[in-house]
């Protein structure tokens, strides 16, 4: 079955996201897993996903925690230096689905005022059909009620719709609502999957 539009996840899909990298590079390891440990930055960015407010949870968060205030802080200061590189040839998938004539929906945890910010960096992200963003939905992936919103939204019908994300665990909670899923590992894997789907040729899949 052909599906009718295709849903995007972001992060390691169309733009990476590691900031265990980016704190490694400036911290080292060892240090970069002690301030992700004492501070729980991870669960404060989860509740920016929910719906907290970016800055002042950051900010917050370093102010609590003055050992590691200046790296907090670069959490939102250097926000894309956490978020790089842009995976190109997924870019070019999205934009020969949209020049067929295919939607494609961003579906993402993400905050409001960082998916805005992200959009400011990556314009590219301002090009979806629609957005499902977690921290404007209040729901999360893996949740149902996510997936259950972007077809009531959409009206599309869960196996007309083709999602791909790199987390197995959002994989799987679309596929078990029907939806067509692609796990991504790669732009080479997503491009074969989309020609597959008889949503593009060959040649339009290339980067």
């Amino acid at each position: 079955m052909i599906p009718e539009a295709v849903v995007f996840d972001i992060g390691n899909v169309l733009i990476g996201w590691a900031p265990e990298a980016y704190y490694d590079a400036r911290l080292g390891v060892d240090a970069r897993r002690a301030m992700f440990a004492e501070t729980g930055i991870e669960a404060v960015n989860a509740a920016i996903d929910e719906g907290a407010p970016f800055q002042s949870s950051i900010y917050a968060l370093a102010d609590a925690h003055p050992r590691w205030a200046g790296e907090i802080r670069q959490w939102h200061d250097d926000w894309a230096g956490l978020a790089v590189p842009v995976i190109a040839h997924s870019l070019v998938l999205l934009r020969q689905l949209r020049a067929k004539g295919v939607p494609v929906f961003a579906l993402t945890n993400f905050g409001d005022e960082s998916f805005s910010h992200a959009q400011d960096i990556y314009p590219f992200l301002r090009e979806f059909d629609r957005f499902y963003v977690s921290g404007r939905l209040r729901l999360v992936k893996p949740a149902p009620a996510i997936y259950a919103a972007v077809e009531a939204d959409s009206g599309i019908a869960p196996d007309r719709l083709l999602f791909t994300d790199d987390k197995a665990e959002n994989i799987a909670a679309a596929a078990a609502r029907g939806w067509q899923v692609h796990r991504f590992e790669g732009p080479e894997g997503l491009a074969d999957r989309l020609v597959a789907a008889s949503l593009l040729t060959h040649a339009e899949a290339q980067p």
